[in-house]
């Protein structure tokens, strides 16, 4: 096929010609003019750069010279930014910078090249001040009451395209020394020697603290793509961060953190960003997480973030790998019109060893060593809407497949099946050794116990106790509603078998390694029948603390009212029952004749009404047995007088449960923990009132004095009863 030619006149020709000419010639010109005024129009935006920054910010910025040395190149020598009535900020003896002029011609400035010889960064802390608090002045007026017009989408949009366009696809750095001195306490120094970008290359050296280390963050970056590939490490050695440990007490390092962006962009009205984030060796130490270090060998995390309207979310596309364990994260924070936290986790059917692998060594201290076969498969589903908190679902289920244990690690979870050796702890120290067992003359088998005391403990602490698997969701469930809406933990949800394990496997220290601990020997010992109900129930009862230096029902009977466990009254078993969550303070609900206190009675008459509806007591209209409870003459002369006031949270156990828990059945691991089935043996919380007082400054003193010599003598008697044999 053959195009026509066409033929135009040359007229036209010369009329298009002499057009573009005198176009081309105008650009020329224009050009020309605005190339030799493009030093004054410099000059005039940097006067306004200047201007701006001390009306908005209160920042003294001055520049020694500055001038163009390229087409789109500008040079600068003697740059310093002072904050007002602050210490200097930054000062750069010479720094040149490039734009990309297509860009601009839209408004945006993104770097193409950028020098700098020998600069300083200096953050300066001063009590409560900072030379850095210009930032927190201008947010303060850029804040709008109207966060409805928040959109978080545009918002991570923007903020990564501004930092992505000061990513220059060349660049020289020589000597920039970045300091922090935290009121004279802390000083960091990062002196970057050398970093060089090249045809998206990035190297960089660091030395930290006068040579003390030498970091390098190395990699790819290409922002035009907005893709990158970083990784930091140290040479010959782990990177550390010693300002933790002296202003937080914590300890951190590892070998190498690589850090990959593999997109972001739009997607509906969503921002996306796709990327990966690993570690290896990672160490964490902090008496709060654990009182060892635990240390990551390898982790890593493909994530793909979510920037809608109103929330921020990890995709449940992502994965988290902990050596050969994989499992699926979602979360999801919703800011308005009100807050919403999701939670959702699921882990596909895998090797039941190689999820125990996967745990952070360090972190399951008594579990090291354990052997199992089988596998496991994991689903978690938690919502929680600010605005209805008691509506909080969590759904959780850990299911196994041909689960079994193949042997112990360092701890024998089935030890408390024999006789052992228990050996309680106050504040970190031991206390004494006793053996539970039948040498042990205080030792009590279940069966010698009172129904009376059995029963009142179940139904305070344990309603569920010998249907549900070690844990109780409904219970739990609550708690995380009580906590929010109090913003602090005044609610816990643990069970018997949670309270066996804590006291005769683990640690006393609080820490989130022993309560994760503690979760994980609870469910293999209950799904895996290593222990019987009434084994656990029967060691419970042996060791659980029911007043200063006095351990299990034995002790405790005979200690209070000179009785056997057997002999005890339906007034006894509540009164015991009541006395566990806070042992310390039992003698302080004595009268001086040896009666309980008035404001016990409520407490008896609630408990004795959940215990006659269950057909655990008789019907009582006056109090359950209140009035016949006594403490036994002997401890009666180390009581205060009545009229003493006493501060007994001097004597708190916040370690223990409330009193009174709401128990439910369950089905699996985390099901037990949190839950929305009701049970019917649930309970709710009595409301007793407290034994406390406002109290001046001396009478507190006077009191602490009292309660010092009544323990030292109460620690007299029962020494003295314990070598006489009673």
């Amino acid at each position: 096929m053959h195009l026509p030619k066409i033929r135009v006149p040359k007229k036209y020709v010369k009329i298009g010609a002499w057009i573009f000419g005198g176009v081309l010639t105008i650009v020329i010109a224009a050009g020309a003019v605005a190339y030799s005024k493009r030093a004054a129009l410099l000059q005039k935006m940097i006067a306004k750069a200047i201007s701006k920054a001390n009306t908005d910010y209160g920042l003294e910025v001055k520049i020694g010279s500055s001038g163009f040395s390229g087409l789109s190149t500008v040079h600068m020598t003697n740059i310093s930014v002072v904050p007002k009535d602050r210490d200097t900020l930054s000062s750069i003896s010479d720094l040149t910078v490039g734009v990309k002029l297509f860009p601009l011609l839209f408004g945006d400035v993104k770097l193409s090249e950028m020098a700098l010889n020998s600069g300083k960064i200096n953050v300066v802390v001063k009590d409560s001040l900072t030379n850095l608090d210009f930032i927190l002045k201008r947010k303060k007026k850029d804040k709008t009451d109207d966060k409805s017009k928040l959109d978080l989408g545009d918002l991570a949009h923007n903020l990564l395209n501004q930092l992505l366009y000061k990513i220059p696809d060349d660049m020289k750095i020589h000597d920039l020394l970045f300091s922090f001195n935290d009121n004279d306490t802390a000083k960091l120094q990062f002196l970057t020697t050398t970093a060089t970008i090249d045809n998206g290359d990035l190297k960089s050296t660091i030395v930290v603290n006068n040579e003390e280390a030498t970091w390098h963050l190395n990699g790819t970056v290409k922002p035009g793509k907005r893709q990158m590939d970083v990784v930091f490490f140290a040479d010959h050695k782990k990177v550390e961060l010693p300002y933790l440990n002296k202003k937080l007490r914590a300890k951190l390092s590892f070998d190498t953190v690589r850090t990959v962006l593999n997109d972001a962009d739009y997607s509906g009205s969503v921002f996306k960003i796709k990327g990966s984030w690993s570690i290896k060796n990672l160490l964490i130490n902090h008496p709060k997480i654990a009182t060892d270090d635990i240390v990551v060998p390898d982790a890593k995390i493909d994530a793909e973030m979510l920037f809608g309207k109103n929330y921020v979310a990890l995709d449940s596309a992502s994965t988290v790998y902990l050596k050969t364990a994989t499992f699926h994260p979602f979360l999801k924070y919703t800011l308005s019109p009100h807050k919403i936290y999701e939670v959702k986790v699921h882990a596909e059917q895998q090797d039941a060893q190689g999820i125990l692998n996967g745990f952070p060594q360090g972190l399951f201290e008594s579990l090291e060593g354990l052997k199992v076969s089988g596998k496991v498969k994991y689903d978690l589903n938690f919502y929680l809407d600010s605005s209805n908190p008691d509506s909080v679902q969590f759904n959780s289920t850990l299911s196994p497949l041909n689960f079994k244990i193949l042997s112990w690690g360092k701890t024998d979870l089935q030890k408390i099946n024999n006789t052992f050796v228990y050996t309680p702890y106050e504040y970190g120290k031991p206390m004494r050794d006793i053996t539970i067992g039948p040498s042990n003359p205080n030792y009590t088998p279940l069966n010698d116990v009172s129904p009376n005391f059995k029963n009142a403990l179940l139904t305070a602490e344990d309603p569920s106790f010998f249907s549900h698997k070690g844990f109780v969701m409904e219970s739990i469930r609550k708690s995380f509603a009580v906590n929010f809406k109090k913003k602090e933990f005044v609610r816990g949800g643990s069970t018997i078998s949670m309270q066996l394990v804590k006291n005769v496997f683990l640690s006393r220290k609080k820490t989130l390694a022993r309560k994760a601990e503690e979760i994980l020997i609870v469910w293999l010992i209950e799904n895996n029948r290593l222990v019987s109900k009434q084994r656990m129930l029967e060691v419970y009862f042996n060791i659980i603390e029911m007043g200063k230096n006095i351990y299990g029902i034995g002790e405790a009977s005979r200690y209070y009212f000179g009785k056997t466990p057997a002999s005890l009254s339906l007034g006894e078993g509540i009164f015991l029952a009541n006395i566990v969550p806070r042992p310390k303070i039992a003698l302080f609900k004595f009268r001086g004749d040896g009666g309980l206190k008035d404001y016990l009675l409520p407490y008896f008459r609630y408990m004795g009404n959940i215990m006659a509806r269950r057909g655990l007591a008789p019907r009582d209209t006056t109090g359950y047995g209140f009035y016949n409870v006594r403490l036994r003459e002997g401890l009666r002369q180390y009581l205060l007088p009545d009229s003493a006031k006493v501060d007994t949270t001097a004597f708190d156990n916040d370690d223990q449960m409330p009193a009174i828990q709401t128990h439910d059945e369950s089905k699996s691991l985390f099901d037990r923990i949190f839950g929305s089935k009701k049970n019917k043996d649930s309970t709710s919380r009595a409301s007793v009132k407290a034994d406390t007082v406002q109290k001046s400054r001396k009478q507190i003193r006077q009191e602490k004095r009292a309660q010092r010599r009544l323990e030292k003598e109460l620690e007299k008697q029962l020494e003295k009863q314990k070598k006489e044999g009673n």
